[in-house]
C-alpha cells in the first residue's frame, strides 16, 4: 500500500541565518478541516496495515486479558478515612473505595466515586484528590479526555453526596486545604490561556489561588503570582503542624526551586519569609522539627541529602549524602522515610526525626508506585510493582518496621497469568550505560532474539524495572525487554541529569545507541530484530535515534514525543522543558537543536525502519503537531519497503487517565507491530 498523501507547501524561515524549510506546518492546527482529513487518512491507512498481520489477534487478546485483571492500587490514610482505588477488570477507571479502617477496606468499602460515570466513553479520569483535615470534604480534580486541564469538586465523605462547589480553569496542582479546612489552594490559568494546540506565545505561569468552600470562584484570594515571568510553577504546601503555608516556586521543568513560608494564623496568611529565594538548587519541604524546616536537598550532594534549616537558610545534615540517589522524603510519626536508588532499583528507609536509627523495609519490586505517611499516625502505606505486576501493597509501621503485605485489597481473579521472568543488570561498555535485560525464565541465548528496547533520558526522571501493561504480552509472547538507564535521567543523581540535558543532549541518544550495539555485539538480538520504544521525552529519544542510525533498528515506536525541536516553545507548556533542551529563540542552543530535531533529521532517500507513532488527539503537554509532521515527512523520505504509520487516538491527551480498553488496544498493535516486523511469533492461541 502507499502512504496517504501529505501536502507540502513551501514554507521557509530564516532563524539565526539558517533558512529551515517547513512544509508540513499546516498540520500544526489541530481543528482545521486539512488537519482532521488527514487524520482521518493516516488511521484508515493504519488500520488496513494493521488488519493484515497475524500477530495482532493474539496481542489483542493478550492486551485484553492483562487489563482484564483486578487490580487495586495504593491505600492511603487521610484524615481518618482509608482510601484505595480499585478495578474489578471491566472498568475504564478506576473506582475509589473508603472506609474507617483498614479492616474494612480490605473487606470492600465503600464505594465514594466511581470516575465511570463522568463521561460515556470513561475518558474523562481522576487527577487527583485530597481530604479537608476536618474528614468532611473530599476534594478531587477531574480531567476530561487525558487532557492537563483540571476541574475541582467535592463530596461529603460521610454521606458521598456532592457539593455544590466548582472550580475550573485549574493545572498542574491539587487541592491543598487550610488548615480549618475552610478554603484550599490551586494554581489557577485564566480561560485565555486555554488553547488546544494553535501557535500562542505559550502556556504562561499560573496564579495561586484561595478558594473558600461554598463561595463563587470569582471571589477567590489571588495568594501569589508572577505574570511577568514566563513558566514559573507553584506548588503550596501546609506544614504538619498547621504553623505554616510552604510554597516552592520553580521555572519550567527545572529542578531549582525556591521556596518561601508564610506564618498562619487566624487573621490569615503572614508576609512570605524567603528562606531561598533563587533557583540554585533542588529543595523541597518534608515536615517541621519543633521551629526548624526539614528539607530534601542537592545543595552540594548530586545523589541528594536531607537537611534541617533554620527561616535563614541555613542548612544542616540530618541524613547525609551517600552512594544511593535520594529520591523522596516523607514525614512519619516517628521520623522520616526515605526512597533511594540502589543502581535504579528502590530501598525504602525509616530514620528518627535527628536521622539516627536507620531501619531499611523489607519491601521489594521495581519501583515505588506509592509512598504515603503522616505524622499523626503510625501506618505507612508501600506500594511496589515488579516488570509483570502492577502493584504489590504493604502496610508498615513506622516505628518498629514492621511489614504486612495487603493482597485483600484485590478483589477477585483474572484469566491472564504473567510469565515467570529472570531479570539482569548489564553494562553496555565504552560509555557505561547500565540497562535491565528481562526475559522469560524458560528462554535461552543460543541464537539472537526479537528485542524491544525502551528509554528515556530526560528531566531527572529515573528509569525502573517497573511495570507497564505491555510488558507481560511481550515476555509472554517470547520478545526480550531491555529498560536503558541513560545519562539525563534521575537514576544517579544531578551530575546524571546534567549529562544528558542542554549542549549535553547527544549523550542521551549516544547512550541509547550504545546498549543497541552491545547487545547486537554480544548476540542478544540483531538489528533486524530489534525495537525501540519511548514515550515522550522518550519519544524524542526514539524520534533521534532513528534519524541518526536508522540500520540499526527495525522497528521505532515514538510515543507521544517532542519531535519538532525548533517550534516546541510555541505550543501549551512546551516552553517549560527548555531547562532540559535549551531554547530555540538562543543561537547557541538553536543550533544544538538543530543538530538533534528528529524532524529536521529526516533525509529523503533513506532507508528508515518500519516505524509506528502514536498520539491522542486531545494531547495539551506535547501537542499532537509533532508527531504529525513528523510521520509526514518520513513517509515523504522512505525508500524502503517498511511501512510507516501513525496511530491517532481520539479523545485521549498524554497519556494520564486514558480508558483500559484503549489502553489495551493501543498496547496490543505497537506490540503487533513490531513482533510483525521483528519476526517474533507469539505462541498460538
Amino acid at each position: 500500500m502507499t502512504s496517504p498523501e501529505s501536502r507540502r507547501d513551501d514554507v521557509v524561515e530564516t532563524l539565526h541565518g539558517h533558512e529551515i524549510a517547513d512544509p508540513y506546518r499546516w498540520l500544526e492546527d489541530p481543528d482545521a478541516p486539512d488537519t482532521q482529513d488527514w487524520v482521518q487518512r493516516q488511521n484508515e491507512y493504519t488500520e488496513a496495515e494493521l488488519a493484515g498481520y497475524p500477530e495482532r489477534e493474539w496481542f489483542q487478546t493478550t492486551m485484553s486479558a492483562i487489563l482484564a485483571r483486578p487490580r487495586a492500587g495504593v491505600p492511603a490514610k487521610k484524615s481518618g478515612w482509608y482510601f484505595v482505588g480499585r478495578n474489578d477488570g471491566t472498568q475504564a477507571q478506576d473506582v475509589v473505595y473508603v472506609a474507617e479502617s483498614l479492616e474494612e477496606l480490605l473487606d470492600g468499602g465503600r464505594v465514594l466515586i466511581d470516575p465511570n460515570q463522568l463521561s460515556d466513553d470513561g475518558s474523562d479520569s481522576l487527577g487527583s484528590f485530597t481530604v479537608s483535615p476536618d474528614g468532611k470534604y473530599f476534594a478531587y480534580g477531574i480531567n476530561e479526555s487525558g487532557s492537563d486541564w483540571t476541574s475541582f469538586r467535592l463530596l461529603d465523605i460521610a454521606t458521598g453526596e456532592p457539593v455544590d462547589d466548582v472550580v475550573t480553569e485549574a493545572k498542574f496542582s491539587e487541592a491543598t486545604w487550610l488548615p480549618d479546612s475552610s478554603a484550599f489552594l490551586y494554581l489557577h490559568y485564566p480561560a485565555n490561556q486555554r488553547n488546544e494546540g494553535t501557535e500562542t506565545e505559550s502556556l504562561s505561569s499560573g496564579y495561586l489561588m484561595l478558594h473558600r468552600v461554598g463561595t463563587p470562584q470569582l471571589e477567590d484570594e489571588l495568594i501569589l503570582g508572577f505574570p511577568e515571568h514566563d513558566q514559573y510553577f507553584i506548588t503550596p504546601e501546609i506544614s504538619n503542624d498547621d504553623r505554616y503555608l510552604i510554597v516552592h516556586i520553580t521555572e519550567g521543568t527545572d529542578p531549582a526551586t525556591r521556596v518561601w513560608v508564610y506564618p498562619l494564623s487566624s487573621d490569615g496568611l503572614g508576609e512570605p519569609i524567603k528562606v531561598v529565594d533563587e533557583f540554585a538548587d533542588e529543595i523541597w519541604f518534608v515536615r517541621m522539627a519543633g521551629d526548624q524546616l526539614v528539607l530534601q536537598t542537592d545543595r552540594d550532594a548530586p545523589r541528594g541529602r536531607v537537611v534541617r534549616s533554620g527561616f535563614d537558610g541555613v542548612f544542616t545534615d540530618l541524613i547525609p549524602e551517600g552512594e544511593s540517589t535520594l529520591q523522596a522524603v516523607r514525614p512519619t510519626a516517628s521520623g522520616l522515610v526515605t526512597l533511594t536508588l540502589v543502581d535504579a532499583a528502590p530501598v525504602v528507609t525509616l530514620y528518627s526525626l535527628d536521622g539516627s536509627g536507620a531501619t531499611p523495609v523489607n519491601v521489594a519490586g521495581g519501583a515505588v508506585v506509592g509512598l504515603t505517611s503522616s505524622t499523626k499516625n503510625d501506618e505507612l502505606f508501600v506500594g511496589l510493582s515488579t516488570t509483570t505486576d502492577p502493584t504489590l501493597s504493604y502496610v508498615v509501621s513506622a516505628a518498629t518496621g514492621d511489614v504486612r503485605a495487603l493482597p485483600e485489597l484485590v478483589r477477585g481473579s483474572g484469566g491472564f497469568t504473567s510469565p515467570e521472568i529472570t531479570v539482569t543488570r548489564q553494562i553496555a561498555p565504552g560509555r557505561d550505560v547500565p540497562f535491565f535485560l528481562i526475559t522469560r525464565s524458560d528462554l535461552d541465548f543460543s541464537t539472537p532474539r526479537p528485542t524491544l528496547m525502551w528509554g528515556y533520558g530526560g528531566f531527572r526522571i529515573p528509569v525502573h524495572a517497573d511495570y507497564r501493561p505491555g510488558w507481560p504480552a511481550w515476555l509472554a509472547a517470547g520478545g526480550v525487554l531491555v529498560i536503558t538507564n541513560l545519562r539525563g535521567g534521575g537514576e544517579y543523581g544531578s551530575d546524571w541529569h546534567d549529562a544528558g540535558r542542554l549542549k549535553n543532549k547527544q549523550n542521551v541518544f549516544d547512550d541509547f545507541i550504545a546498549v543497541a550495539e552491545h547487545l547486537r555485539d554480544t548476540g542478544v538480538t540483531t538489528p533486524a530484530q530489534l525495537a525501540v520504544h519511548g514515550r515522550s521525552n522518550g519519544g524524542l529519544l526514539v524520534g533521534a535515534v532513528m534519524t541518526q542510525r536508522p540500520e540499526l533498528f527495525a522497528v521505532a515506536l515514538p510515543g507521544v514525543g517532542v519531535l519538532d525541536m525548533l517550534r516546541f516553545h510555541k505550543f501549551t507548556v512546551g516552553a517549560a522543558w527548555v531547562s532540559d533542551y535549551g531554547s530555540p529563540e538562543d543561537p547557541e542552543q538553536f543550533h544544538d537543536l538543530l543538530a538533534y530535531s528528529p524532524l529536521h533529521r529526516v533525509q529523503d532517500g533513506t532507508a528508515y525502519p518500519a516505524t509506528l507513532v502514536v498520539t491522542g488527539d486531545h494531547d495539551d503537554r506535547v501537542v499532537p503537531l509533532h508527531s504529525h509532521k513528523f510521520i509526514a515527512a518520513v513517509q515523504h523520505a522512505q525508500s524502503a519497503a517498511a511501512p510507516v504509520l501513525t496511530r491517532v487516538e481520539v479523545n485521549t491527551g498524554h497519556g494520564f487517565g486514558k480508558p483500559a480498553a484503549k489502553i489495551a488496544s493501543e498496547w496490543a498493535d505497537l506490540l503487533a507491530f513490531a513482533a510483525h516486523h521483528v519476526g517474533l511469533q507469539p505462541p498460538e492461541q
